[in-house]
């Protein structure tokens, strides 16, 4: 085939199209008619020698070749973006961008204080939204909207950059007072307690949670299921700092990631142990668009989060370590 010939708006169309998998709104979206939209799939669908989207029950959904093409379209268009891109050196001390950045509760409790004041000691005049992640979806970061999204993450889009800030372990945080402390703190003794469940938030709207439904309750109570062990819920909530607060009551335990609790550790309410099973560990990661790969600005800010979290690390390191190989007291463990 020769290049030459070939229009490079079409992968344009292309990029777009396999996103909205809609052709009014791949239209709305770079500003042309739907007829056109539709004139370039059909062209499209000449170059590739595919239908590339086909229409099922669900809406049109996009053809084994499209789903290998779309990395593909991506980072070629992430190339001729940075190719034809003004190179111009970001200045931290006299820019005034707005930076947004989703981050959960969680990220946003024990990052984010740290990460602005860092940010107002090297560019002042810079301004943080921090959104939640009910307020974005995956396509907000895919194409730039979003600066940055900081949370662990189930699984995430192929063309996403990504990098691990730290692995995370579990504590159990109790008022001192809460008669469990009375005996030593096993499996047993944590299961005929109260508890406190902190949401693991992904992107969208988030809904009521069936108390019933182990799968969707998260890493706790999975690891619990595994071993055929149910806790008592009493409380359900969405922020970790409400469930800190809520800790304090005499009969509750939260059992959250240890770097939260961490933040409580000068608290002479509250007592922090670790859980008497094991739950798997998991990466709080920060995601971010092809499109802002080669973005000066967007360099900067990626810098100073890492080293930020490189620093909380190491100071956390010292304290974290009973949860990363505790051996909790009494005999029951689970096995992985």
């Amino acid at each position: 085939m020769d290049i030459s010939r070939v229009d490079l708006n079409l992968l344009v169309y292309l990029d777009v199209l396999l996103r909205e998998k809609n052709v009014t709104k791949a239209a709305n979206h770079l500003g042309i008619t739907q007829p056109a939209m539709s004139n370039g799939l059909r062209r499209l669908r000449d170059l590739f020698g595919d239908p590339l989207l086909v229409r099922t029950s669900e809406g049109m959904t996009a053809t084994e070749r499209a789903r290998e093409l779309q990395p593909m379209v991506r980072s070629i268009l992430s190339d001729i973006e940075q190719a034809v891109q003004q190179k111009t050196p970001f200045s931290a001390t006299d820019s005034q961008r707005v930076f947004r950045i989703m981050a959960s509760d969680y990220a946003e409790s024990c990052l984010m204080p740290r990460v602005l004041r860092r940010i107002r000691q090297e560019a002042p005049n810079v301004t943080l939204d921090v959104l939640t992640p009910s307020d974005v979806s995956f396509q907000d970061v895919e194409q730039g909207r979003l600066d940055m999204a900081i949370n662990r993450f189930d699984k995430i889009p192929q063309s996403f950059h990504q990098k691990t800030l730290w692995t995370e372990f579990f504590a159990c945080l109790m008022n001192a007072r809460n008669p469990i402390l009375q005996d030593p703190f096993t499996l047993d003794s944590y299961l005929q307690a109260s508890h406190i469940w902190v949401s693991k938030t992904g992107f969208g709207v988030g809904v009521g949670v069936n108390p019933k439904d182990v799968q969707r309750l998260g890493w706790v109570d999975e690891a619990l299921g595994l071993m055929g062990r149910k806790r008592r819920i009493s409380v359900f909530t969405r922020h970790y700092q409400v469930a800190m607060l809520l800790a304090e009551q005499h009969d509750l335990i939260a059992t959250l990631p240890s770097r939260a609790a961490w933040l409580q550790r000068d608290n002479p309410n509250l007592v922090i142990k670790a859980p008497p099973f094991d739950i798997p560990p998991f990466e709080l990661k920060m995601a971010w668009s092809p499109l802002l790969q080669h973005n000066a600005d967007h360099q900067w800010l990626r810098r100073l989060i890492a080293e930020v979290a490189e620093e909380v690390d190491e100071e956390f390191a010292e304290f974290g370590r009973q949860f990363e190989a505790a051996e909790p007291d009494g005999p029951h463990r689970s096995e992985r």
